[in-house]
């Protein structure tokens, strides 16, 4: 299912696709540039298995497909808190 990548690339991969979720869905979310490091690693492991899922791969290493794919899952973890967290505003 996954290729091993080192803590380098996920670091990496994480920041890019992070970002690129928060540039996607701008808002006010706490934690700065560290938690936007971790909804990206966390987004390319869940996008990773939910791609392998649905049959288009996984997470191989620090490519474009890898990129889109933890870029997909950290927008979908990042909708994901935003509405959690409105929830418990209410």
């Amino acid at each position: 299912m996954f290729e091993v990548m080192g803590p380098v690339s996920w670091i990496l991969v994480g920041l890019l696709a992070g970002a690129l979720a928060k540039f996607f869905m701008p808002g006010k979310d706490p934690g700065g540039c560290l938690m936007t490091v971790v909804i990206g690693v966390a987004g390319a492991f869940i996008g990773g298995i939910l791609a392998s899922y649905v049959g288009f791969g996984g997470v191989s290493g620090p490519n474009l497909p890898t990129l889109l794919t933890a870029t997909a899952g950290a927008f979908v973890l990042l909708f994901v808190l935003r509405l959690v967290r409105g929830k418990r505003r209410r």
